[in-house]
């Protein structure tokens, strides 16, 4: 059986991992730079390299995982571009995955009965959310919500989900007065797994490479910009 590298880089974090045969042959994962900055572009193919050496070399590889977000626009375009030449320089078969999917499987797993909720900071005051049910399967979402309109809308369950991610930690109060209960915050599953991407791929379709695209669920700052330009250019002052 041939092994799976998988990663992901919409968050602050890279995390990288191999797995075989749904075994963990290697994992790592780095945060942000001590100015805060994600090092996606300076780390990750390095440690997809290393991953790989660890699995025992490129020919054990059949393939790749890549997240595919919702997450930061540099980190989804690192990590897509990453995976998809990879994918063409070796000749894989390439799959993309939700990150909030690998982030809501680490939290079903973890802790296993209970709905699951994967949030992570959107910025701009928002998050992206999505639920699980208790098999750890998604019950809705992904979506781009206020953090009181995702709480309003997930506390109203029966159970009320456990909540997990960045995002659950940066808007705990707003989460918690809805009541949503929020994951410990040294407990790991607050951040996604590469080992979760892997095994998510692994149950997906192969793709080519030019299939992969990023999930972005709000439209990038320089589309933006570049509307408010479109808009100004045709109604001058």
């Amino acid at each position: 059986m041939s092994a799976t590298l998988g990663f992901d880089t919409a968050t602050p974090f890279v995390t990288v991992a191999v797995t075989d045969g749904g075994e963990l042959v290697a994992e790592a994962e780095h945060g942000p730079d001590r100015h805060g900055r994600p090092r996606a572009g300076e780390l990750l193919l390095g440690e997809a390299e290393a991953a790989v050496d660890s699995a025992g070399g490129w020919d054990r590889i059949g393939l790749i995982a890549v997240g595919i977000g919702p997450g930061s626009f540099t980190g989804l375009r690192i990590g897509i571009a990453t995976g998809r030449a990879l994918a063409q320089a070796r000749g894989l078969a390439i799959a993309g995955v939700s990150t909030l999917d690998a982030l809501g499987r680490g939290i079903a797993e973890a802790h296993p009965g209970v709905p699951a909720l994967a949030v992570l900071d959107a910025r701009r005051g928002e998050v992206f959310g999505a639920l699980f049910d208790r098999r750890g399967e998604r019950a809705w979402g992904p979506l781009l919500a206020a953090p009181e309109e995702l709480g309003e809308r997930a506390g109203a369950l029966d159970p009320a989900p456990l909540a997990a991610g960045d995002g659950s930690v940066r808007f705990r109060e707003q989460l918690e007065a809805e009541g949503v209960s929020i994951a410990a915050p040294e407990d790991p599953v607050h951040r996604v797994a590469a080992r979760q991407v892997c095994a998510l791929g692994e149950a997906q379709p192969a793709r080519s490479p030019a299939e992969i695209e990023p999930l972005y669920l709000r439209v990038p700052d320089a589309d933006r910009w570049h509307r408010r330009d479109d808009r100004d250019d045709r109604n001058p002052s």
